[in-house]
């Protein structure tokens, strides 16, 4: 050691030689450990583990155990000291700190800080630049436990609560400190850290100043493939390396990580290895100086004496070691100051770079009783012996509870403690012990301990602002958030909570991992007695639980839970009123009481709700049960006193109340109430029973699971307050009526679903869709809370409840539960039969023997495990076996009707014998139904056999099936498998894919059900093998075998088959009833053989034919038959059937028996006799709409039927018959027909039976006419119609209802008019508007024509506005001014004050008032007239000058010329309207001394121009129809309204209603006035604009936007004004303003005035402006309204005026190029050239090849570019326009071989380098990055070139 070199002198004073001497005796003596005090004091503070061996005090000859025991102290804290170099293995790696094992039981911790100081720069970047680093790595990355290191003690502290930490450093600059560059040698083992990576191999930093560590890449591979798993090494990665060489003095050093050259590395003494820089993990060779019982002293490289304790010999050789024994040993610690060297010979250690493997022990936590000492260490602790013999160790803070109570006495060897094991030393490979009993009686010893939901108690160890922390164990604190302190959020938490204060918390969250435990104080969650739902497993709907509120959103709120689970209220769900802002009502924080009502735990998804309702606790529910206090809705238990007829009277427990349980009331599931019912006996009690309505006599009760569980949960609404639309609530059908369904609900509220809302399907009655205490679903589609009464949706689509799979199988496991029950109500019975029966459950093989076999081919059998026991098999499960009484056979159990106490059974093969195969849950499989019962279905999987049960309905309200929906047995299904295990219902649960995927069985012949023809009928075929010797007209005797709706089946001697049809059974069949129904199954009957039909070809034969004998025998039992000679035989001698029904003519009269509807050819197919057929079209069924609509519910399989013959049907051997008499179609008959076709504005093609068409005009679809009259008409629709005519194999059709149903004499509002004679002067007619044809084309029929002054009192200039705003088929009302009746006209008149109806176009803005005089007489007149008001349809078009509208039913409309002048001043005349101009732009009409003003009406074009819009929001191409007038139109009150007028003048008003409105005339200038002053306000009114454009005269866009207001007003003139007073006003400085108002007033004349308007405005418009910008502006308005023509008239005239401007030539080329006149534009580029300076040339070319590229060919333009550049190749514009053309449209390779060439061209350096710019651009942005360093290249290589030649 130290002491024995004289150049390392340690100590305090300087001892004399003399003591010296007695050191080097003492050495000798073996006396070396006897530690000075002087030293322990000054030295080693406390305790000095390590015996320190350099001076003595005193020299004792006798050696004592108890300084041995000194010597051999192990390690302690107090022992340790900053600086001291230690051995560690890594515990636990956390996010920023490593937990190190110490030797001794002791731990250290290391920060990420103190790894490597690379690694420390690389975290500081990354927290700089807030980004994670690609290459950091984290530390549970770079460590994992069971490494061992290197560290050295960094510092030693003492925490708040007294305890001494321990702070480690890994950092190889401060763990090999002691190392200088010189000191280091080859061999020598080495840690450190990687610092970088190299080209060749990595920078190691190993801490040694002056050194740079090299480790080459060859040397790495084998520890990256090995231990990193193929990953490069990264920086802080901790390594352990062997210096292969040392270059420079240690300036350079080559390392080696190598397994075999690290685990092989040994300490030598020519490494020159001394005291001051011996490093720990270092294995060196040594030889065994002192054996002691507390462990060995070794001698080592020589010089150096160390100490191995007891905890680190090597277990399988202690006490065997002796003196001058040569082992290995692993050098652990070096007190820097003492020098003490601790050793250890585990053999682990002893191969450097190997990892512990054992890293914990199993026991943690146990506690254990009397538990020996084996010894005891002053200054550390006890060691003790366990009782597999493994050695435990407990630090002497462990051993008592405190130091006072401490007593060493306690400890000697042998004596026993109750101890826990709380740790595990890794470096020791021992357990850690406590012996204090607040750790022994510990709730926790650790994280791991804590569960979720559990209640812990804490003490406050502080209070922070964001929560307070609480010790929960020894080790283990938690943290209760702010936010969970209370109910309510505290401000002031340390008021109510104080350090050291116990509380109770609930935990909410616990990580062991991450060491994080969150807990709540809040009293409502501590002390909840609800189930925590601490995973979204747990959440199961209906449950209720507590949680807190974290989110409140518009939407809804978000709760949580415990281990952050957390869930959704969705806003509906908030309450039951409903809540507009749940920010206002929730807040974060709040503790609040839900219900589940949907859980999807894989999508870790929940939905909650508030909606509980007052629910008191189960016991209050009872008591208040027991004294009657309350009207029901408790969940209580009862007791069944007895049964009667309609259900069970039972007891309510505890007070036994008396109460009835009616039998729907004991199941969801209607099959399931009887069962329950017959199985319950008196004394029986049932649990979770509801208490529905209670009165002082009588309790009702239910025991349906959906109501009790609806109510629990608390969404059972109790008032009609709380119910509003949308809401799903889940009751019972209370009663059944033929409008509708009652529905009652647990709180005693009911509601109706009518019966169009009952069901998705088509409801006839409704009690075949739902029986009287049916549980169902229903939404609530309308609530009347005066009335207390609420409408309610019953359909699926509605009320659906979730996923249908899921819906499916709860109802399927539900069902089979129940029926598990009553199992288990079975087995408590007496009789042997029925326990048996209990027990027998699907899928069970049973051995028994065949008793008989059925007529109907099902097996009865008998040898069951109980004498009387009925087990049978139907023919299907027969399975085609032939089987004979007494035979044995194995069967499989389908199922077990547990009321008939039957045992349906199946002998099919591939069910008896199932094959073993693992199924998988979620898989699909093929299945074939073997067993229906009313809610599920057993079916076989196809590979297996398995049995699996699936369920009919998906949901609650789904019992209905239309017969083709139906499952039959042996039918396929796809089936999805939701268990694989067949649980006590002996049957696999799956859920029915899409019906669509149901196949049918294969037909079995055996056991086919009847055929759409009797031909398949299995009683007829099956006793076809025997011969018969009968003739046609023998009597026969024979019984009825089965009754069919067409025929009888009879068996007659000796098993020959006979078939009676329904026509041979009575002679006078009365229609409506079905004859076969007279014949009863088992009936005896006499009867006569009329013919014989052939088995297989089922015709029939004459007698003479050979196989006669074995034919089915036709028989007849109609009286008159049977009379002697009285019968007819068949005819059987008939060539063909066709011959046979020639035999019928049209009109007949015959009987007929309905065999089937079919759906998809829309007939009825009859039977007249057994070998004659006849079919009747639906539309021959009934004139009833709602016959045909569901003819299956008029006509019955098997009724008689009175049809008329109408013919044959050519293609089949078929009679056509009518059930509505014969179908002639002739004039006047009434019909059925089919819509075919719907003409817009013409009318509909009809079709009927065979082929006859027929056409309705719109004249005719309706006794009144409307806007729409064809809008209900689609092809297929059936319509009535009555034939007017028959002419040209086409029909003329009415449908008018007085037409097709006089009866119903219905008003007829338009009149029928077929000729002029209909009409009379002066009527009222409505019509629709018809087009006008030239004067060339007359007809001879009925028209209307309306000059334009009777069309509308708003004059039109421009007459083809007419066309666009009257558009054909407009319905119009009209007054019939005169009648001509040689050309066969009508003139009406559409204005206001002849029709009473308001103006035809939209009404202006203030309208003439009507005298009072007029409007009486008008109403006199439409009084007169009212019944025949209707006009004809008619269509109506415009000529030039007048409307034609069509009163008629055909023909065509003709025109006048224009009226003369004379014509109009007498219309101007009689009408005193004053006509200012031939344009009528005003109108003026005085009456007293008003005077309004009237414009007229004028529309736009329908064409899509776009206009300057304003702020005020008008738009320039708003048509006037579409403006909204400003005042109310004054003629659209009814006929009444305007009868009333002149009594409501004259009522006088009373002096208070004068008062009031004298007080609201104020209350209106106030607003007004307000209004006014208010700054931001919008203009309104045209003095709010004058106002406006006096403060802004110059303002080009407030002049538009009052010219915009009056426009809006549909006064056009007023707009006129404005724009005339804008040019006035604005300063003619201002010339861009101007001529903005100059453009507005072109586009008004454009768009609503006449050409010469506009001409004129043009004109002025170039006198006061630049006239080329008025030019090109107008030019641009015609354009954009499509006035092609004009605008090329135009550009022609600028052609010629502006020749020498270049933007006319451009514009006029790409004007053409837009009208697509792609070889007109290259003439005007001709002429441009020839016309311009040639300097202007290139520009002009450049842009018509622009041109060419965006409107024209891109190929020309290409073309053109190319032509120019050629001979201007030094214009870069054009280039760069060219450039950016191609690659607009062109392709990468065009634009890369465009830039190629301009990059060679010989250019100014300036654009070389602009063009090089943009060809990298390009690239960046479309090429790669080879693209780019290539452009790069060339432009470098451009350079280059270029300063080469500047060089020479």
């Amino acid at each position: 050691m130290a002491t024995v070199e004289e150049s390392f002198p340690r100590g305090g004073t300087r001892k004399t030689h003399k003591l010296e001497k007695s050191f080097q005796e003492s050495v000798e003596q073996d006396n070396l450990f006897d530690i000075s005090t002087e030293e322990e004091s000054t030295k080693r503070k406390k305790s000095q583990k390590g015996p320190v061996k350099t001076k003595k005090l005193k020299i004792e000859k006798k050696e004592n155990s108890k300084s041995i025991k000194e010597k051999f102290e192990i390690l302690s804290v107090e022992s340790l000291c900053e600086g001291m170099r230690i051995l560690g293995c890594v515990k636990e790696v956390n996010e920023l700190e490593l937990v190190i094992s110490l030797p001794n039981g002791l731990q250290g911790f290391v920060q990420v800080t103190e790894i490597s100081d690379d690694y420390t720069k690389m975290l500081n970047e990354q927290v700089a630049q807030e980004d994670p680093l690609k290459d950091l790595l984290r530390l549970p990355e770079l460590f994992s436990p069971g490494m061992l290191v290197r560290c050295v003690v960094s510092s030693l502290r003492i925490t708040e609560r007294g305890k001494k930490s321990v702070k480690l450093s890994l950092n190889p600059k401060n763990v090999n400190r002691v190392l200088s560059a010189e000191a280091l040698k080859p061999g020598m083992l080495l840690t450190g850290t990687v610092s970088s990576l190299e080209d060749h191999g990595y920078l190691v930093d190993i801490g040694v100043g002056g050194t740079r560590a090299f480790l080459p890449l060859q040397k790495a591979q084998d520890y990256i493939q090995q231990k990193n798993k193929g990953a490069k090494l990264k920086v802080g990665q901790y390594l352990n390396c062997v210096i292969e060489e040392v270059k420079s003095n240690g300036g350079v050093v080559s390392l080696s990580i190598g397994h075999s050259e690290v685990s092989t590395a040994i300490a030598t003494e020519e490494q020159n290895w001394t005291l001051n820089n011996l490093l720990p993990g270092l294995v060196v060779k040594a030889q065994v100086q002192k054996v002691t019982q507390f462990g060995l002293r070794l001698n080592f490289l020589t010089f150096f004496t160390g100490l191995v304790d007891f905890m680190h010999l090597e277990p399988k050789k202690v006490g065997t070691y002796f003196s001058n024994q040569a082992v290995r040993a692993c050098i652990l610690c070096v007190h820097p100051r003492t020098r003490v060297v601790r050793l250890s010979l585990r053999p682990i250690f002893l191969q450097p770079g190997r990892p512990l493997t054992r890293l914990s022990c199993q026991h943690l936590g146990a506690v254990l009783d009397d538990v020996p000492v084996q010894g005891f260490f002053n200054k550390a602790g006890a060691t003790f012996r366990l009782k597999d013999g493994a050695l435990a160790y407990a630090r002497l803070s462990h051993l008592s509870d405190s130091k006072k109570v401490f007593s060493p006495e306690a400890f000697k060897p042998g004596n026993t403690h109750k101890c826990r094991i709380i740790d595990y030393s890794q470096m020791d490979e021992l357990a850690l012990l406590s012996l204090r009993t607040s750790i022994i009686e510990a709730q926790y010893l650790g994280y791991h301990d804590i569960k979720t939901g559990s209640v812990v108690k804490g003490k406050v160890l502080t209070i922070k602002p964001f929560g307070i922390l609480v010790k929960v164990g020894e080790q283990m604190r938690g943290l209760v958030p702010a936010m969970h302190l209370a109910d309510i959020l505290m401000k002031n938490p340390e008021k109510k909570y104080h350090i050291g204060d116990e509380v109770k918390c609930r935990v909410l969250l616990c990580d062991p991992e991450a060491k994080k435990l969150v807990m709540t104080l809040k009293k409502t969650l501590v002390t909840s007695k609800l189930p925590a739902v601490t995973c979204y497993g747990d959440a199961k709907p209906g449950l209720q639980t507590h949680g807190v509120i974290i989110r409140v959103k518009d939407y809804g709120c978000i709760v949580k839970f415990y281990n952050d689970v957390q869930g959704l209220v969705p806003k509906h769900e908030l309450s039951a009123q409903y809540i507009p802002d749940p920010e206002r009502v929730f807040y974060i924080g709040q503790v609040v009481k839900v219900t589940v009502l949907n859980c999807e735990p894989s999508k870790e998804r929940m939905l909650l709700s508030f909606k509980l309702l007052s629910n008191p606790e189960p016991e209050n529910e009872k008591e208040s049960v027991g004294h009657g206090q309350k009207t029901g809705r408790q969940v209580v238990d009862v007791k069944v006193l007895e049964k009667t007829k309609d259900g069970l009277q039972v007891a309510v427990l505890p007070h036994n109340i008396p109460a009835f349980l009616p039998t729907p009331h004991l199941s969801d599931h209607v099959a399931n109430g009887p069962l329950l019912y017959r199985w319950l006996q008196a004394g029986d009690t049932l649990h979770r029973v509801l208490c529905l309505s209670q009165s002082e006599k009588h309790v009702l009760l239910c025991r349906k699971p959906s109501l009790v569980s609806s109510v629990e949960g608390g969404q059972d609404p109790n008032s009609f307050s709380e119910i509003h639309t949308g809401m799903l609530l889940i009751g019972f059908v209370k009663s059944i009526k033929d409008y509708g369904v009652f529905v009652q609900f647990p709180s005693g509220l009911s509601g109706l679903a009518p019966k169009a809302i009952m069901s998705d399907k088509f409801v006839t009655n409704p009690s075949d869709h739902f029986v009287e205490g049916q549980t169902v679903v229903a939404k609530v589609t309308n609530v009347d809370e005066e009335k207390q009464r609420m409408l309610l949706s019953l359909r699926l689509s509605d009320c659906t409840l979730g996923e249908p799979a899921s819906t499916s199988l709860l109802l399927l496991s539900q069902c089979l539960e129940e029926l598990q029950g009553v199992r288990s109500l079975m087995s408590n019975q007496d009789s042997v039969l029925i326990q048996t029966l209990a027990e027998m459950t699907p899928g069970m093989v049973l051995d028994l023997v065949v008793q008989e076999v059925l007529e109907d081919g099902s097996v009865v059998f008998s040898g069951g495990p109980v004498p009387d026991l009925v087990l049978r098999a139907s023919k299907y499960h027969r399975a085609g076996q032939e089987v004979e009484s007494g035979q044995k056979k194995k069967v499989v159990i389908l199922n077990v009707d547990m009321l008939k106490l039957e045992v349906h059974v199946s002998l099919c093969q591939e069910l008896v014998n199932r094959k073993s195969k693992k199924l998988k849950k979620g898989s699909k499989h093929q299945a074939i139904v073997q067993h229906l019962e009313e809610s599920f279905a057993v079916a076989s999987l196809v590979e297996t056999g398995h049995l699996v049960a699936f369920s009919l309905t998906s949901h609650l309200n789904d019992t209905f099936r239309f017969d083709s929906e139906k499952l039959q047995v042996g039918q396929g299904v796809c089936l999805t498998l939701k268990t694989t295990e067949p649980g006590v219902t002996g049957l696999l649960l799956a859920v029915e894919g899409p019906a669509a995927k149901r196949t049918m069985r294969e037909t079995r012949k055996d056991s086919e059900t009847v055929d759409e023809d009797e031909e398949g009928d299995p009683s007829l075929t099956g006793g076809t093998k025997k011969k018969h010797t009968f003739v046609i007209g023998d009597i026969v005797t024979g019984t009825v075998k089965s009754v069919k709706p067409t025929h009888v089946v009879v068996t007659l001697e000796d098993g020959i088959v006979g078939c009676i049809h329904a026509s041979h059974i009575l002679d006078d069949v009365p229609v409506g009833t079905s004859p076969t129904t007279k014949l009863k199954v088992g009936k005896t009957i006499t009867a006569r053989v009329i013919g014989g039909r052939d088995v297989k070809t089922f015709k029939f034969l004459p007698i003479s034919h050979p196989r006669f004998v074995r034919t089915i025998l036709e028989l007849s039992v109609r009286p008159s038959e049977l009379e002697e000679d009285g019968h007819t035989a068949l005819n059987t001698y008939s060539a063909s059937l066709m011959e046979k029904i020639k035999q019928y003519h049209a009109g007949q009269i015959v009987t007929c028996f309905l065999k089937r509807y079919n759906v998809v050819k829309k007939w009825l197919e009859v039977e007249i006799a057994p070998d004659i057929r006849g079919r009747i079209p639906l539309l021959l069924t009934s004139l009833s709409f709602k016959v045909l609509k569901h003819p299956d519910k008029k006509f019955q399989i098997g009724q008689a039927l009175r049809a008329t013959v109408v013919g044959p049907d050519s293609s089949k051997a078929f009679l056509c018959l009518s059930l509505i008499g014969p179908h002639k179609l002739e004039k006047g008959d009434v019909a059925m027909g089919r819509v075919v076709k719907v003409t817009p504005n013409k009318g509909l093609t009809v079709s009927f039976p065979f082929g006859r068409m027929g056409r309705v005009s719109i004249f005719h679809v309706s006794d009144s006419y409307s806007e729409t009259p064809l809008k209900d008409f689609i092809p297929q629709k059936v319509v009535r119609c009555y034939v007017l005519s028959t002419g040209d194999h086409v029909l003329t059709l009415s449908l008018r209802l007085s037409r097709t149903n006089p009866e119903t004499k219905s008003k007829v509002e338009d009149p029928e008019i077929d000729s002029i004679q209909d009409v009379k002067e002066g009527q009222l007619l409505r019509g629709y508007v018809r087009t006008c044809l030239s004067p060339s084309s007359l007809g001879p029929s009925v028209v209307g024509l309306a000059q334009y002054s009777h069309v509308s009192q708003c004059n039109l200039p421009n007459k083809d506005l007419y066309h666009e705003y009257l558009p054909e088929g407009k319905l119009l009302t009209a007054k019939v001014l005169s009648l001509n009746h040689q050309k066969n006209l009508v003139e009406l008149s559409f204005l206001p004050r002849d029709t009473g109806k308001p103006d035809v176009f939209s009404t202006p803005l203030e309208l003439p008032l009507l005298k009072q005089k007029e409007g009486k007489i008008e109403t006199e007149k439409q009084d007169q007239k009212g019944e025949k008001k209707e006009k004809n349809n008619q269509k109506r078009k415009e000529t030039k000058n007048q409307k034609g509208i069509q009163l008629g039913a055909g023909g065509d409309t003709w025109a006048f010329s224009h009226l003369t002048s004379q014509e109009r001043a007498n219309k101007r005349q009689k009408t005193g309207l004053a006509e200012e101009d031939d344009s009528g732009v005003e109108v003026y009409y005085r009456e007293g001394e008003e005077e309004i003003e009237e414009t007229k009406g004028r529309l736009t074009k329908p064409a899509d121009v776009p206009r300057l819009q304003l702020s005020s929001g008008f738009i320039w191409n708003v048509g006037l129809d579409s403006l909204t007038p400003a005042l109310p139109p004054q003629g659209e009150s009814s006929d009444s309204e305007e009868d009333e007028k002149p009594h409501q003048a004259t009522k006088k008003k009373s002096k208070k209603e004068r008062e009031l409105e004298k007080q609201k005339a104020e209350k209106e200038l106030s607003r007004i006035e307000q209004a006014l002053m208010d700054p931001g306000r919008q203009p309104e009114s045209a003095d709010d604009f004058d106002r406006l454009v006096l403060s802004s005269p110059n303002s080009s866009i407030l002049w538009l936007q009052y010219m915009a207001f009056h426009l809006q007003a549909t006064e056009i003139e007023k707009a006129r004004a404005v724009a005339e007073r804008a040019l006035k006003t604005i300063s003619f400085r201002e010339e861009q303003e101007k001529l903005n108002v100059w453009v507005a007033l072109l586009n008004l004349e454009n768009m609503y005035g006449s050409q010469e308007s506009l001409t004129k405005v043009f004109e002025r418009a170039v006198q006061y402006n630049e006239p080329l910008k008025v030019f090109l502006h107008l030019a641009d308005i015609y354009t954009k309204s499509e006035k092609f023509q004009e605008a090329g008239e135009l550009y022609n005239r600028m052609l010629k005026r502006f020749r020498q401007e270049k933007a006319v030539w451009i514009k006029y080329g790409a004007f053409l190029l837009r009208r697509s006149q792609a070889g007109a534009s290259h003439r005007v580029l001709q002429r441009a050239l020839e016309c311009l300076p040639t300097k202007e040339h290139v520009d002009v070319i450049a842009k018509f090849a622009q041109l060419e590229f965006q409107l024209g060919d891109a190929e020309r333009a290409k073309a053109i570019f190319e032509n120019t550049l050629s001979t201007y190749p030094k214009r870069t514009d054009v280039w760069s326009v060219y450039i950016d053309m191609t690659i607009k449209h062109g392709s990468q390779k065009e634009v890369r071989d465009i830039f190629e060439r301009v990059i060679h061209l010989s250019l100014a350096p300036k654009r070389m380098k602009f063009f090089f710019k943009r060809y990298l651009d390009y690239e960046k942005q479309h090429g790669t990055e080879k693209d780019v360093q290539a452009v790069k290249a060339k432009a470098l290589e451009y350079v280059e070139a270029k300063s080469s030649v500047l060089d020479d």
